[in-house]
């Protein structure tokens, strides 16, 4: 396993441990769907089915900018394709909630060079 792969897993790793322990059950980790792509985390909370996006940043070299934050990485054509990827879920899965909804959400997972591991999860992103 490369290092970026490896640090793409280490950062789902942790996404997920944060999403269950806010009360979010997770139903699918690295969920694909042909040609469309990949859902990093599919979990529920409540009556509402979830879309996770799990960007990892590590932090650069001194005199660097750390990182760019990863919210700058939920693009339009981004935003786009998880809602086609979620609703190929749903319709693998009995459809959508009778209640709830759908939601798109983003975890970043900042990794400093010195410290522990920074976890945001910001909801509703797209």
């Amino acid at each position: 396993m490369n290092a970026t792969r490896a640090l793409g897993r280490y950062g789902e790793e942790l996404a997920a441990r944060r999403l269950a322990a806010g009360g979010m059950a997770v139903l699918a980790r690295n969920w694909r769907c042909g040609r469309a792509g990949e859902i990093d985390i599919v979990a529920r909370d409540g009556d509402t089915v979830v879309v996770c996006e799990v960007k990892t940043r590590r932090g650069g070299p001194e005199g660097r900018a750390p990182f760019e934050h990863p919210m700058a990485a939920i693009t339009t054509a981004k935003a786009d394709r998880l809602r086609r990827l979620a609703a190929c879920w749903l319709e693998l899965h009995g459809g959508p909630p009778p209640r709830g909804g759908v939601r798109i959400d983003l975890v970043a997972v900042l990794l400093p060079r010195r410290g522990a591991p920074r976890v945001e999860h910001v909801t509703g992103v797209a």
